[in-house]
């Protein structure tokens, strides 16, 4: 299996949170719901994973092991947790 390139992953781990972030403050506008759709996809298929759950446990693993002082960083930008 091919792996996605750890920035790629922390970029697209980046993207769902701030889409995730603006759908919960009431954004519905339908680009937006869009974007997190090919964002929850692209992370699925970079990771190899069905779901966003498992995509985002497998990105945060996978960054973890490439700089375990990120995983400080992106608990203190309270990434989502899976």
């Amino acid at each position: 299996m091919l792996l996605a390139h750890p920035a790629l992953l922390d970029e697209l781990v980046r993207r769902y949170t701030a889409l995730e972030r603006a759908l919960a403050s009431g954004d519905e506008d339908p680009a937006t719901l869009r974007r997190r759709e090919d964002v929850v996809y692209t992370l699925c298929v970079s990771t190899g994973t069905r779901d966003i759950d498992a995509a985002l446990t497998a990105a945060r693993r996978r960054l973890d092991r490439r700089d375990p002082d990120a995983a400080g960083a992106r608990a203190a930008l309270r990434l989502p947790e899976a």
